[in-house]
């Protein structure tokens, strides 16, 4: 307990907006991949004519051809590259998944496939004073030196593959991502395609008629010995960055070798670590299985662990970090394991990774893993059902249970609505999965109505069996949510979990407690256009939620559709 005091929760702490050189990263990508869609677009032009191809890269030069665009262009792919290898040093293991070391590969191969595309386009220029349109750059692609051409081509590939896993994993944790990706997949086939086949097709038109777009251009043997030389230079100077980084990986792990940390896992599995290294490196050095979805790069909290024993004199956490594990509210003891890199001896527990071996085999997918969402939920809840249990014989209990399941499940998935599960006389129902959370919320709204004369429905059929009708208490919320398959063995399932949920639960012991059939949110209200400023309207404080909830009390779910 003292410790627990010497040391606040992180939550309690303010985060500052750090510095983070992965922005600039991303900033100076965009700026590339930018670059890269006008002229796979201007490539596509190709399809229409080269005439065409030619009116497009007027546009294209007035964009990237000024002053203003090249220092742009060039500056950043230069401060990408340099970033790049920046990544790459300060990795204490290339152990990564595939889709980590892919882009990797290809973003450091890219250099090599593009330099001498570059500098015949760029440099030749300003040596010849000749500007190669796409006549001269086809004619020698396509019927010159169909060589370079395929290499060209490849390039533009490996290019668009590196930008769009690039994209991929920094919108991929996005809550709307999942709404848009089939359409971003397609665009993503489809520019280099279109590309590709614009090319062809230009390539084809030249050879047709080699001589009607204009004499071959000649370059000066001087100047093409000093182009020849810049390309070799240009090689040279790329592979010599390369080299170095990786040469000072080794430099450093070997003045490293000698300190070493050892990290104490579950079922007290011990791996020894260079100095330097993160909790996260050393869960894939040993093969230690160890969730990370956003592929360590502080962007999610799935990587955390709780730290069990030598805590005291660790660093604490980075800018990045400490904003993370506050806005999950994380104990002091909680730490990313991806930018954790302790400096002495550590006992941790993956949080997101035990089981009861102590530790889980990954879970593959993006559902599986869990996606955050804005969903709508619904719960409902028998009221007076135990008396009437009590009453009937356990097999016809079962019986009303099950038309009362079958009634709400059919209202539910009628009104687009997922049933998550039953539980007890009560049942929980998503909304939003597939569609906005505007749409969600009318779908929640008009699931509790076409639940409510269900129920109607359902009391007049077997009046005779009921002292009095059943009735119902909902309660509709709308908010953030983890969805994604839980469980073990055959009781996994899709349910989603968070705040909302919790919230949703109690808004519906609020309904039974006021005695209402329905407890609506105004989450869902405003998201939904419903106008309910003629009813009751009540600010709950919810136990365990440090904010209370905006709520209108409906005491029949019939009044909504008036």
């Amino acid at each position: 307990m003292q410790h627990d005091q010497a040391r606040p929760a992180l939550e309690s702490t303010p985060a500052a907006i750090p510095f983070r050189w992965r922005d600039v990263r991303l900033a100076t990508g965009l700026v590339l991949g930018l670059f890269l869609l006008t002229h796979f677009g201007n490539h596509a032009l190709g399809l229409i004519s080269l005439e065409a191809m030619e009116k497009g890269r007027g546009w294209f030069n007035l964009l990237w051809r000024n002053p203003l665009g090249t220092v742009l262009l060039y500056g950043a792919l230069l401060i990408h590259f340099l970033m790049a290898l920046q990544a790459l040093y300060r990795r204490r293991t290339l152990r990564m998944p595939w889709r980590e070391a892919t882009q990797l590969l290809l973003g450091l191969s890219l250099p090599f496939l593009v330099i001498s595309h570059v500098v015949a386009t760029r440099v030749e220029w300003s040596l010849t004073g000749w500007a190669s349109g796409y006549p001269e750059v086809i004619r020698n692609l396509w019927i010159r030196a169909p060589e370079i051409g395929l290499r060209q081509s490849i390039a533009l590939v490996v290019a668009w593959l590196h930008g769009c896993l690039g994209i991929f994993f920094w919108l991929r944790a996005k809550t709307w991502f999942s709404r848009y990706a089939l359409l971003l997949y397609t665009g993503a086939i489809l520019v280099p395609v279109l590309a590709l086949l614009g090319f062809v097709s230009a390539g084809k038109e030249i050879a047709r008629a080699p001589d009607q777009f204009g004499p071959a251009m000649r370059v000066a043997s001087s100047a093409a010995e000093t182009l020849a030389n810049i390309n070799t230079g240009l090689y040279a100077s790329f592979a010599a960055l390369i080299a170095g980084t990786l040469a000072a990986r080794v430099v450093r792990r070997t003045l490293l070798q000698s300190q070493r940390v050892r990290i104490i896992y579950p079922n007290n599995q011990i791996v020894s670590v260079p100095l330097g290294f993160s909790v996260l490196e050393a869960s894939r050095i040993a093969g230690i299985p160890h969730i990370s979805v956003c592929g360590g790069r502080g962007r999610c909290s799935t990587c955390r662990v709780r730290v069990v024993g030598g805590e005291e004199g660790q660093p604490p956490p980075s800018g990045q970090e400490r904003g993370t594990l506050a806005r999950i509210k994380a104990g002091p003891d909680v730490r990313l394991a991806c930018q954790f890199r302790p400096v002495h001896d550590v006992a941790v527990v993956p949080i997101l990774s035990t089981s009861r071996n102590g530790l889980t085999s990954l879970v593959r997918g993006g559902r599986a893993q869990g996606q955050e969402r804005e969903i709508a939920v619904l719960f409902c809840d028998l009221r007076g059902f135990t008396s009437l249990a009590e009453r009937h014989l356990p097999f016809d209990t079962v019986f009303i249970l099950n038309r009362y399941f079958e009634m709400v499940g059919e209202c539910v998935e009628n009104a687009g609505g997922h049933i998550d599960k039953f539980i007890g006389d009560g049942a929980l129902a998503l909304f939003g999965l597939k569609t906005t959370s505007q749409e969600a919320a009318k779908q929640a709204i008009d699931a509790a109505l076409r639940i409510r004369a269900g129920l109607t429905a359902l009391n007049r059929q077997y009046a005779s069996e009921f002292e009095k009708p059943l009735q119902i208490a909902m309660s509709l919320h709308a908010g953030p949510a983890i969805v994604g398959e839980m469980g073990y063995g055959q009781a996994t399932s899709l349910t989603a979990v968070g705040d909302t949920i919790n919230a949703a639960s109690r808004l519906e012991g609020l309904a039974k407690d006021l005695d209402v059939e329905l407890v609506i949110s105004q989450d869902v209200a405003v998201r939904a256009g419903l106008d309910l400023s003629s009813r009751e309207r009540r600010t709950i404080p919810l136990r365990g939620r440090a904010a209370p909830i905006d709520s209108w009390i409906i005491p029949e779910v019939s009044e909504l559709a008036r």
